[in-house]
């Protein structure tokens, strides 16, 4: 089976992703897709989290094992497929990539194609350009502050804010993606 994963950012309006990837692959290979579709650097950490409809986390699915609670079941990207824990479409994902400021890409898996298989995932749109990687601290902290000014004096937010996570759910399901095809 193969999934089809949309990737939307809150900080950039017009970026978009499509990747799709065989079912039974990895999380880790699903995090490595978007990498390289985006230009990130591998080797920085990051978690996957599952949500509900309305984007709240629940589930992690971490790079590493940070050490958690033996009470708790631990989902390790490298050792989880897909399948494990997507099980329909509309299943929502978080991937946050900057654990400092905790700026991540939003994921819904659009839809399944059973009976056909995919060996490599591959990115079938690319609409925009990502946002940076990695941030600079100080920008970072005054758009906090100016973010706090701005709440206090009711006034809208500058829609550069990093992490800002009010976006519109409509960007899934965009004009501009016709239905692709898959080969076995």
């Amino acid at each position: 089976m193969i999934f089809n994963f949309r990737i939307v950012s809150d900080e950039v309006d017009n970026f978009k992703r499509e990747i799709q990837i065989d079912a039974d692959a990895t999380f880790l290979d699903l995090r490595n897709a978007i990498c390289d579709s985006v230009g990130y650097d591998k080797g920085q950490f990051s978690s996957f989290f599952l949500c509900d409809d309305g984007w709240e986390r629940s589930q992690e699915i971490s790079l590493e094992d940070m050490g958690s609670d033996s009470s708790e079941d631990v989902y390790l990207m490298e050792d989880t497929p897909l399948s494990d824990l997507i099980e329909d479409e509309g299943q929502r994902l978080v991937w946050v990539f900057d654990y400092m400021t905790d700026r991540s890409f939003f994921i819904e898996m659009k839809r399944s194609v059973p009976g056909k298989h995919l060996h490599d995932p591959l990115c079938s749109i690319s609409m925009g350009d990502a946002p940076a990687q990695f941030v600079n601290l100080d920008d970072f902290d005054a758009k906090i502050d100016a973010k706090a000014a701005a709440q206090a004096a009711a006034t809208d937010l500058d829609d550069e804010f990093y992490g800002d996570t009010d976006y519109n759910d409509d960007e899934f399901d965009a004009a501009g993606f016709d239905e692709m095809t898959f080969d076995e």
